[in-house]
């Protein structure tokens, strides 16, 4: 029997799962007054919650980013608990082959690149020059052949330091230079083509013959001055071939010369070696 003073063994004691005010739950550790709760710890997806695709297997140790590794080491050194178990890693399948890239629009083959670089080309090259013969301004009514009395005409022609006279008639195309025939004289076929340019211009080939003395300069000179002096010649005994001959060039003295030798100077403009020394 117990006295009214002491308290009834069944009020002291409290039903299980409860307790006392003041006392906190194992593994809490009390609050410090006036110091705010700690934030709560961010939980980290486990593999099997992560989407596949998003990172290429092995480029950053796919050991120790997964989120059970993670997850269960904080649960170890923090006192806590692991979030949840990591579920069991699906086997690693054959990488997919990469796609091939579909071709854009717009893209050229090589066919037809080929074919655009033969239009550019064509479009590229000129335009074929009709055919039809350059006007010349006519003739002034009042110049006359000059001719002498053996029905020649005479002319000079220059060029470099060569100067030749020559003398035209009507013939059958002989050339005669110096008492020699021109392809004894200007043994060279391209000397010989350009003293009957005048004549293929004018279409009167084989139907003059010319007689002419050159001096001065060069085998080279010597044909252009040989030349000049035939265009000229053409221009006396024919007045209408001028235009012809003037559009052509051969009307024009050639007025290049060798620049003559200075006083102090090797040649033209060489100076002697400078030497400091």
């Amino acid at each position: 029997m117990s006295d009214d003073n002491t308290p009834d063994k069944d009020a002291t004691e409290k039903p299980e799962g409860e307790k006392p005010e003041g006392e906190k739950p194992e593994g809490e550790k009390p609050e410090a007054q006036g110091e705010q709760p700690a934030a709560p710890r961010r939980r980290t997806r486990s593999t099997a919650e992560r989407p596949t695709g998003t990172r290429a297997a092995g480029t950053r140790g796919a050991g120790t980013r997964t989120g059970g590794g993670r997850a269960g080491g904080r649960g170890a050194a923090g006192g806590e608990p692991p979030a949840e178990e990591s579920a069991p890693a699906a086997p690693e399948t054959a990488a997919e082959p990469p796609r091939a890239a579909a071709p854009r629009r717009g893209t050229q083959t090589f066919e037809g690149l080929g074919s655009l670089r033969q239009a550019m080309a064509a479009a590229a090259r000129p335009a074929p020059a009709p055919t039809a013969t350059p006007t010349f301004a006519p003739i002034p009514e009042d110049v006359h052949p000059k001719r002498d009395a053996l029905g020649r005409s005479y002319a000079t022609g220059k060029r470099k330091n060569a100067v030749a006279r020559v003398w035209i008639r009507p013939g059958n195309g002989k050339i005669e230079v110096n008492g020699r025939d021109s392809p004894v004289y200007f043994a060279r076929p391209v000397l010989r083509m350009l003293i009957s340019q005048p004549f293929v211009v004018t279409d009167r080939l084989g139907q003059f013959d010319v007689w002419c003395t050159v001096s001065g300069g060069g085998l080279s000179g010597q044909a252009g001055a040989v030349r000049h002096g035939i265009s000229r010649a053409l221009t006396f005994y024919e007045p209408g071939l001028r235009p012809a001959l003037k559009h052509g060039g051969f009307l024009t003295r050639d007025s290049r010369v060798v620049e003559r030798k200075k006083y102090g100077r090797h040649k033209a403009r060489r100076r002697p070696q400078y030497s400091k020394r």
